[in-house]
């Protein structure tokens, strides 16, 4: 066994594309391995900004050998009349590079066929990977590629050395200009600009001893927040890490140093968003705050150097913050001078979207929209309501959402509050644009649900108008994230009001909107467009999906209960007693999809009790009855649960019916009448799931 090394090193790589980088390349280098059928113990890859590092451990020097039976042409065209082996049999032994002395009869189901027995494989495995490393190396995937020199293989940034090793053996191969071999290079201030490794398994100490670089990115973490940690301690206080800007930082350095700095405590006047952002947004750095969860006059960055001079390097970053928190004060005092009413005023000069007008008319139909929905789920303070939708976007003209645009809304939600706006809407703005994803937290207020939906409701009935419509490959106003978030809120906030009707009031609230597609046929295809997110919300969490397509039918409009009713049908599902409901249910309700339209008229449901001739209808029929009542208050109190069990009730006497009851009997009048009493039980049926669409 073996130790095999694979190296890129490159021009810096962007922190962002660095974790999807080293997952292809693990599961692609995996995937080749196995289908070369090559044994291996271990297979790991670290990544840097300026390198990546494949390393396989006891890796056979050999493929593995096997032998395979291949039949050819059958016996009776392989030979002639004499036993002599015909053109077709030469071919065939040509084909599997043997001799037509190696082949032979092979008896079958079908008969007698030529066959032979071949071994395959041992190739080295030095061959193999020297044809193989480059060909994944060219494959893998990046959001950008680039292009350098006047070559014409393009990386992800661009390639300057290769690192090939199979133990202490040179594997060479060339990808774009760059030869393999075994010369690495260490970090740009603290390694040795050139590093021989002389053997595989050597890789990872060597590097160690002379780079200066920390392979590892988990290492690089866990050094990064240690000190961190140790720093903030220091000076009483506990740092504000955010998980994805350690993420990025950890991807931006090979030589992690951390350091703190001070901020001039007058900044402290700042809102804390402010601050964070202007630490974490422009200079990769984190907050500290006290045990009294305020903000510490303190910052906490990382290097990707250890300077001799770390006081020069700290006075020097404290400068750059400083010149940022200069400017979000002049922006944060500027602002609290302008009133909301002049933020309003300018906000008819900002274009919404081409052809849905200005963002000044989009709050003034949040206004409306927000009242229409504050109605319907109970918030009782309807002037709050529609105050929250005219002053949502009325930050988006603010010198600092000008500068920090991650800070819209939550601005909003602050300068309402200052300038003496209720609680309600202050706290409604900065929650406006949650969720911002699947795992993003909800709204934590109603009124903020309220606007939340409003606003997304209002974008998707304006594009969806003008025809911009996602595709499978683009979605570029966020519609699917917008349409997840209104069933997120609606499951949450148990909104029961038909989301139909919400699309269609945003619609109408557009007024004269010059529409690319009919109106009728925009709200249709939006329905279609939100019934499918709903469907994979629910799968998402769980559901199997025929039984997501049965609660749902060709529609959820009200997602809220549809939730509700696919739980309980889940735990029907687990009952001994289901495949047989569904069954009898499924029998039902095909009668009516197929007889209906065939009985002449319409069915209603009501049926004539003198025309029940045979007991087993009139059973049915009393069965009916019996559960009518006690279904509609179990309906009425969302009782899906018992609901279904009403079902399992209500099933021998629906078997018995189709046992002893000639539905589509000569009579005319007694086959409509049959037909009106499985009618007023599929109406019920219906109601809780569509049974055609499970399969038992």
């Amino acid at each position: 066994m073996a130790s095999y090394l694979l190296e890129l090193g490159t021009e810096e790589i962007p922190a962002r594309f660095q974790s999807d980088i080293r997952n292809e390349f693990l599961q692609r280098m995996k995937r080749s391995l196995e289908e070369a059928d090559i044994e291996y113990g271990g297979l790991s890859v670290d990544i840097t900004p300026r390198r990546v590092a494949l390393f396989i451990s006891e890796i056979a020097l050999r493929q593995r050998v096997r032998e395979e039976l291949v039949t050819g042409p059958p016996a009776r065209i392989a030979f002639d009349a004499h036993g002599e082996p015909t053109p077709a049999a030469l071919g065939f032994a040509r084909t599997q590079g043997v001799d037509i002395s190696q082949t032979f009869k092979l008896e079958t189901e079908k008969g007698p066929y030529l066959a032979v027995k071949k071994t395959v494989g041992g190739e080295p495995v030095s061959r193999i990977l020297a044809s193989v490393c480059p060909a994944v190396i060219s494959a893998l995937p990046f959001p950008k590629r680039m292009r350098w020199g006047d070559g014409e293989f393009s990386f992800v940034r661009p390639l300057r050395w290769i690192v090939s090793l199979l133990d202490d053996a040179v594997l060479s191969f060339t990808v774009g200009k760059v030869a393999a071999g075994n010369i690495s290079r260490g970090h740009r201030v603290h390694g040795a600009p050139q590093i021989v490794i002389p053997r595989a398994d050597q890789y990872f100490a060597v590097m160690e001893r002379e780079s200066g670089v920390c392979l590892s990115a988990e290492k690089r973490k866990r050094a990064i927040v240690d000190k961190g940690n140790c720093l903030a301690e220091s000076v009483k206080g506990a740092v504000i890490w955010k998980e994805g800007l350690l993420d990025e930082v950890v991807g931006l350095v090979e030589h992690p140093h951390t350091i703190m700095g001070n901020i001039d405590e007058t900044f402290l006047e700042l809102p804390r968003e402010v601050m964070l952002t202007s630490m974490e947004a422009h200079q990769k750095s984190f907050g500290i705050e006290g045990c009294d969860g305020k903000l510490s006059p303190y910052f906490l960055t990382v290097l990707n150097i250890s300077p001799k001079d770390e006081a020069l390097v700290r006075i020097g970053w404290e400068r750059v913050l400083r010149a940022r928190l200069e400017d979000a004060r002049f922006f944060w005092k500027t602002d609290l001078q302008t009133s909301l009413d002049d933020w309003l005023a300018r906000l008819d000069s900002v274009i919404f979207l081409a052809g849905l007008g200005s963002m000044g008319d989009k709050t003034r139909r949040l206004e409306k929209l927000c009242a229409w929905i504050a109605a319907k789920t109970g918030f009782d303070i309807p002037e709050d309501a529609m105050r929250a939708g005219r002053l949502s976007k009325a930050d988006l003209v603010s010198g600092m959402v000008g500068e920090f645009d991650t800070l819209q809304g939550i601005m909003g939600g602050i300068y309402a509050a200052r300038k003496g706006e209720s609680l309600y809407v202050a706290d409604a703005l900065r929650e406006q644009y949650l969720p911002a994803g699947p795992e993003s937290p909800l709204p934590a207020t109603l009124l903020g649900a309220i606007l939340s939906v409003a606003d997304k409701a209002d974008t998707l009935a304006g594009c969806f108008g003008l025809n911009m419509i996602p595709t499978g490959a683009a979605d570029p106003f966020a519609l699917r994230r917008c349409a997840l978030g209104i069933i997120r809120i609606m499951v949450e906030y148990a909104f029961q009001f038909d989301v139909e009707e919400l699309f269609a009031k945003a619609q109408s609230l557009y007024g004269d909107a010059q529409w690319k597609i009919p109106v009728g046929d925009a709200l249709g295809r939006l329905m279609e467009f939100y019934t499918l997110r709903a469907k994979n919300f629910l799968v998402s969490k769980g559901f199997e999906t025929l039984l997501v397509e049965a609660a749902c039918g060709k529609e959820c409009r009200n997602i809220w209960l549809t939730n509700i009713r696919i739980g309980a049908l889940s735990a029907f599902a687990r009952t001994p007693d289901f495949n047989r409901s569904v069954l009898t249910f499924k029998r039902a309700a095909n009668i009516i999809r197929k007889q209906g339209a065939e009985a002449g008229a319409a069915l209603s449901g009501r049926y004539d009790k003198t025309l029940l001739q045979e007991p087993a209808e009139a059973a049915l029929a009393d069965k009916l009855e019996e559960i009518g009542p006690v279904f509609d208050a179990l309906w009425e109190k969302h009782d899906f649960t018992s609901l279904f069990a009403l079902l399992g009730a209500l099933r021998p006497s629906v078997d018995a019916f189709f046992e002893n009851v000639m539905v589509m009997c000569e009579e005319p009048e007694l086959r409509f009448n049959r037909l009106n009493l499985l009618q007023a039980l599929v109406s019920k049926l219906c109601l809780l799931a569509d049974f055609n669409a499970l399969q038992v």
